[in-house]
């Protein structure tokens, strides 16, 4: 941090990345020059042959060229190793040194081709020395060509925009410059992302809705990182320092104080009986996914259980509609609930942007119809995930906003108009008229079941929604209020999802901004140490924080300078709570749906959950609870619904033990 400037344009690559690459190219260019001069040392005399001088003036200067590469590389790893993240100043030289490194290409390059063509003539000599020639060619256009794909990979689009200002702090650009500079960048980084979004999902499709999921998505990305003078290893090493932090702070409080008083009305002791609907809706939400999720819980013996429905044909039967291998989504969704065949009302795997897969089915043992939405599986749905700026909604309800996030609510919309313009809901209680209404879902379905909940309240009061591991950016403040009587979400461990909405991943830019601002160990040895602790735990490292006295401040926008960031004490690094993004009024803080169990996990177990079968507790918790993203390893393995389920499940067991434990009585409620 900051990117390098070359050739007149910012890279994708800091100064201090070059010590992983660098060490590894010199580990091979070494190997390299001793098997070359150990061939030329041992069969120099086996070279008296027909066309033996141009092999031997090859080794030779082969050897010379490789020996004047290893010069500057060796120097290359040594000065990336110098400074810190935000204090490149010792590693001045750097951009000479690459200048250096790469003017040696080109006599590598024609001596690789002078090799080449040597080597195709079918020289007549010892075979030996010609395989170790040929070896020695196809090394040499190896490293050529991971080194172009190098180059491919750090560079910058927008790097030629940036360059000019990357000498320069924002404060000596006056607020003219600084705007329109700002603004030409932004609008360059939306086109930019864009592109790169249309070529990731170029089988998505072109419709309308695919055209403005890829032009919100842009805008998010270069709203997000337009302002930040940060390549991908600042954010590794600022992720790592974060999760240290994290742990230290944790490792040092006393454990958390747990309110005893009664809980209100939204938290009443009802958790016991609220973890048992979670464990039986569970079902549903992991149904919705169809046979893929069915075959990865089951690898051994699902494809066997579901075979027999793949081949057979069922939709002159039931209601299957789009999708593909329908009869095998439906045998899974049979395997997974329990339920039966004429237990289901519709059945659709039609998956576009914005329009989500869902069942429809009666669940007897619950009396109740069953609407479970199925969550992110797709490119669609990645798309609909990234369509996170606020859309008004239309709900004839006395609220102060009606606000949720687009993607979502337009999903929520689709699945609405299908339930009620189709007949399906209508169907579905002509044939159990004194069942209630249940929507469910996970991850992104978890977010359209919750809107939709909100949707149907009017026209079904008795409606109840719940939402596992929903996104937080969902709701606004009055809609999160409104919707605590009749949704509940569940939630497990560190789940990085129910913490995840614009506002939050603002503040942990600020927090990694911070932290390597803070930190005075060079990046090689944090990435080296965050690695060994995530992998094998051990103790954080204990670096400064914000909370040893360092600066309280934000982040001033924008930090696009390498002087705005040379050391923590400089005057043209500062902190400012403006961001761009407090204050965009498509960009609003946005809360999860209901009330909302957590399962904490007690204990230590294997850091990826692998060692031993964590043991986990429920509780009552507040959305403020989710107000930060929490850096671990477990922070994406929490979201999947397998590990979800497992989860539930062990919770009501053990808590169905202890209510059955003499002298227990009533469980207690963790409120806080």
């Amino acid at each position: 941090m900051p990117g390098m400037v070359l050739f007149g344009r910012r890279w994708a690559i800091a100064s201090d990345d070059l010590v992983f690459p660098g060490f590894f190219e010199l580990f091979l260019r070494v190997l390299w020059w001793v098997g070359s001069l150990t061939l030329y040392l041992m069969h120099r005399q086996k070279l008296d042959c027909a066309g033996g001088v141009l092999l031997s003036t090859y080794l030779i200067v082969l050897i010379i060229l490789l020996t004047v590469i290893i010069c500057p590389v060796l120097a290359i790893v040594c000065v990336s190793m110098k400074g810190t993240i935000c204090n490149p100043g010792p590693r001045k030289s750097m951009t000479k040194l690459l200048y250096i490194r790469l003017a040696l290409f080109l006599p590598e390059i024609v001596w690789a081709s002078l090799g080449t063509a040597w080597v195709v003539k079918g020289i007549q000599c010892d075979r030996t020395v010609v395989t170790g020639i040929i070896a020695t060619v196809i090394v040499s256009w190896i490293i050529i060509a991971a080194t172009v794909v190098t180059i491919v990979i750090v560079f910058d689009p927008l790097g030629g925009r940036m360059a000019p200002y990357s000498s320069a702090s924002p404060g000596h650009l006056d607020s003219n410059d600084s705007s329109q500079f700002l603004n030409g960048l932004k609008t360059a980084a939306t086109s930019v992302w864009e592109t790169r979004m249309k070529f990731l999902c170029c089988c998505v499709g072109n419709d309308d809705h695919t055209r403005v999921a890829f032009s919100s998505t842009a805008e998010l990305f270069s709203t997000y990182f337009s302002d930040t003078d940060l390549v991908p290893s600042d954010i590794a090493a600022g992720l790592a320092l974060l999760h240290q932090q994290q742990d230290n702070i944790s490792n040092s409080q006393d454990p958390h104080e747990v309110i005893s008083h009664s809980p209100g009305h939204s938290q009443e002791a009802d958790l016991d009986a609220e973890l048992e609907n979670c464990h039986h809706y569970m079902q549903f939400a992991a149904a919705a996914y169809g046979w893929p999720l069915y075959i990865y819980r089951n690898p051994f013996t699902g494809l066997c259980r579901i075979g027999g429905d793949c081949c057979r044909s069922r939709t002159t039967e039931y209601d299957l509609v789009g999708g593909d291998q329908l009869n095998c989504h439906f045998g899974s969704i049979l395997q997974t609930t329990g339920l039966q065949y004429r237990d289901f009302i519709h059945v659709s795997f039609h998956d576009r942007v914005y329009e989500l897969p869902f069942l429809v089915a009666l669940d007897h043992r619950k009396e109740s119809v069953v609407v479970a939405v199925r969550g992110t599986m797709s490119l669609q749905d990645i798309l609909t995930d990234l369509s996170a700026e606020s859309e008004n909604l239309d709900l004839e309800i006395e609220l102060q906003d009606c606000v949720a996030h687009k993607g979502i609510s337009q999903a929520a919309r689709y699945v609405y108009r299908r339930l009620i313009n189709d007949g399906i809901l209508s169907q579905a209680f002509s044939v159990a008229p004194e069942y209630r209404l249940v929507i469910v879902g996970h991850s992104l379905g978890a977010g359209a079941a919750a809107l939709l909940a909100i949707m149907l309240r009017r026209s079904y009061p008795q409606v109840r929604a719940y939402a596992f591991s929903p996104p937080r950016g969902l709701l606004s403040k009055s809609l999160y209020e409104y919707s605590q009587d009749f949704i509940v979400s569940l939630v497990l461990g560190k789940d990085v999802i129910p913490r995840l909405s614009v506002a939050n991943m603002e503040d942990l830019k600020k927090r990694i901004l911070r932290v390597i601002c803070q930190c005075n160990k060079p990046k090689y040895k944090i990435l080296l140490h965050g690695c060994w602790y995530e992998l094998f735990g051990g103790n954080p490292t204990n670096l400064p924080t914000e909370l040893d006295g360092g600066s309280q401040g934000a982040l001033s926008q924008p930090l696009l300078g390498e002087q705005s960031l040379l050391t923590q004490q400089s005057p043209s690094y500062s902190f400012s709570s403006d961001s761009p993004l407090d204050s965009c009024p498509k960009y609003p803080p946005l809360y999860p749906p209901g009330r909302i169990i957590h399962l904490e996990e007690e204990g230590a177990t294997g850091r990826f959950g692998c060692c031993s079968a964590a043991q986990y507790r429920a509780r009552w918790s507040h959305e403020a609870a989710f107000s930060k993203i929490l850096i671990g390893p477990k922070m994406l393995t929490d979201h999947m619904p397998d590990i979800l389920m497992k989860a539930l499940a062990s919770v009501v067991a053990d808590r169905a033990a202890c209510l059955s434990c003499p002298g227990q009585g009533g469980s207690g409620v963790d409120v806080v």
